[in-house]
């Protein structure tokens, strides 16, 4: 990216993230969902659940419900994103809908840094709800005795799960007819942690869901973080969790280009 285009993305962005902090609802509405399912989970199943010790491992001598917490987190990490990403394409079709981005467009600026200015405000944004819900998750009883290069691997994924859902976010927000449509894409990712290892541990589901639990990508990524936050060696679980995420990546950012000027140039006509 030349000094120009790094110019126009920090401008862009500068943009997009005064309409995201005038609107700080969207950030407490991020958070509040997936603690309040948090909550729910903890407080009402976690002291029945048995969990084992191959689950918590580093957290043994707890109760039910903080073992339990300290196995949940990384999957409703995971749920904070997608409410997160939902807004993102909210925030993208109601620009592309007003008329903003084709005055954009016929600005000398380049045209990859107005998606790009929404996906990095967005992923700042998310970061914010992440560091609620694990303030709130440290309020009900988590600790982790990790170091402090497990937990930069643990934000590395967060930030590459969040980058590649953000982009993935893009395209309904640019295929989408009413920024109802736009923003329902999320629903999916939302329940997709529920049947995967997040809340449960996938030898106790039936067969079918079980196959599906463990080789969809959000198990994985649930493991790459729940072993990185209680001292597991990393195993190939880090390694397909961040091959996951870079194949989402990638995917959604060229499809999401694509897709703009598609429609960009069939505006121009």
């Amino acid at each position: 990216m030349n000094i120009t285009a790094f110019g126009d993305l920090r401008s862009l962005t500068g943009r997009t993230l005064k309409h995201v902090f005038r609107s700080p609802d969207t950030i407490i509405t991020s958070a509040v969902m997936p603690v309040a399912i948090m909550a729910l989970l903890v407080y009402v199943f976690g002291g029945s659940l048995q969990i084992g010790k191959s689950e918590t491992a580093g957290v043994s001598g707890i109760s039910n419900q903080v073992a339990y917490l300290d196995y949940l987190l990384p999957g409703i990490l995971l749920m904070t994103t997608a409410m997160g990403v939902s807004y993102t394409a909210l925030r993208l079709f109601e620009d592309m809908s007003n008329g903003i981005i084709d005055r954009f467009r016929s600005m000398p600026i380049s045209r990859s840094s107005i998606l790009w200015s929404h996906v990095l405000s967005s992923v700042l944004a998310i970061s914010i709800s992440l560091v609620l819900v694990v303030a709130v998750a440290l309020v009900m009883g988590f600790r982790s005795g990790a170091g402090w290069a497990q937990w930069l691997i643990v934000v590395g994924i967060l930030l590459a799960f969040t980058l590649a859902m953000t982009w993935l976010a893009v395209i309904p927000a640019l295929v989408a007819k009413t920024s109802e449509g736009a923003s329902a894409f999320a629903y999916p990712l939302i329940f997709l942690p529920f049947f995967s290892s997040a809340f449960v541990v996938t030898a106790t589901l039936p067969r079918p869901l079980r196959w599906f639990a463990e080789h969809q990508p959000i198990t994985s990524i649930v493991d790459a973080l729940r072993n990185q936050m209680h001292q597991v060696p990393a195993g190939p679980e880090l390694w397909i969790a961040l091959a996951w995420c870079a194949v989402a990546l990638i995917l959604s950012w060229v499809l999401a280009l694509v897709l703009f000027r598609r429609r960009t140039t069939q505006q121009k006509k």
